[in-house]
C-alpha cells in the first residue's frame, strides 16, 4: 500500500474507528508494520483514545442532564465523537499538556537518575541466629535504600522469600531470592515510596524444591524519613 494513498484516504483514522473492511484493514496493517510514520500515528491515536475515555465519560454525564425534548437524531459511535472539534480540541490540549510534562520534567529526571551514580542509604540486617539488633536507616521521603540481608545457610532450600511489613502491620511487598551456595548475605534494593518513619520488619522464609516453606526468622530496622 502506498503511503501517499494512506494519507489521502485517511486510513489511520478509519483504522482506529474500525471503518475499514477486512481486506483494507489487512493491507493497512501490512503497511504500518513497515512504515515508522504510520506506526507512530497509530500508537498516538490509540493513546489519544485511551486518554480521552474519562473526558468523554464526564461529557456524557453532562449531556444526559434533563432537557427539552428534541427530534431523534441518529447517534454516531462514541469513538467517532473523539474527532469532532468540540471534543477533540480540549482533549488534544490535555494530551499535549501531559506529553509536555513528561518530556520536560518526568523523562529528564528519570534519565538523570539512571545515568548518574548514587550513594544510597544502607544497613545490614540479621535473620535468625545472626542476632536481633535494630539498625537505623535515614533517607529522604520517596527515596529508596539498600538492605544487606544476612540469612543463616541451611541445606534443603532452593529459594528464600522476604516480606517487608510497615509500621502499620501491612505487607508492602514480597521478594523471591534464589539461594546461592556458600553465600549468607543478599543485597536487596528497596524501591522508593511514600513511607513514614517507624520500625519495619523483614520476614524471611525458606522454600524447598518440593514447594514446602519454613519460617527462618524475622528482623527489624528503624526508618527515619527526612523531609
Amino acid at each position: 500500500m502506498d503511503h501517499d494513498a494512506v494519507v489521502r484516504q485517511k486510513m489511520t483514522e478509519r483504522y482506529l474507528l474500525n471503518e475499514l473492511d477486512s481486506d483494507a484493514r489487512d493491507r493497512f496493517e501490512e503497511h504500518y508494520f513497515d512504515c515508522p510514520e504510520c506506526a507512530q500515528d497509530v500508537r498516538m491515536g490509540a493513546l489519544f483514545v485511551e486518554q480521552t475515555k474519562s473526558v468523554l465519560a464526564e461529557q456524557r454525564e453532562v449531556a444526559m442532564a434533563p432537557a427539552a425534548p428534541q427530534p431523534a437524531i441518529p447517534r454516531s459511535s462514541g469513538l467517532s465523537a473523539l474527532f469532532r472539534p468540540a471534543v477533540a480540541i480540549p482533549v488534544f490540549a490535555l494530551l499535549l499538556a501531559i506529553v509536555a510534562y513528561q518530556n520536560l520534567v518526568t523523562y529528564p529526571q528519570l534519565h538523570q537518575a539512571a545515568n548518574h551514580p548514587q550513594v544510597l542509604p544502607w544497613t545490614a540486617v540479621n535473620v535468625g541466629t545472626y542476632g536481633a539488633n535494630t539498625p537505623t536507616i535515614t533517607t529522604s521521603r520517596g527515596k529508596g535504600f539498600l538492605l544487606f540481608v544476612r540469612i543463616p545457610p541451611e541445606a534443603g532450600f532452593s529459594s528464600y522469600s522476604a516480606e517487608l511489613v510497615n509500621p502499620a502491620g501491612k505487607v508492602e511487598w514480597s521478594l523471591t531470592i534464589a539461594v546461592i551456595a556458600s553465600q549468607d548475605q543478599y543485597p536487596v534494593a528497596v524501591p522508593g515510596a511514600d513511607r513514614t518513619s517507624g520500625t519495619y520488619i523483614l520476614v524471611v522464609r525458606g522454600t524447598t524444591t518440593t514447594g514446602q516453606q519454613k519460617d527462618l526468622g524475622r528482623t527489624s530496622f528503624d526508618l527515619q524519613i527526612q523531609n
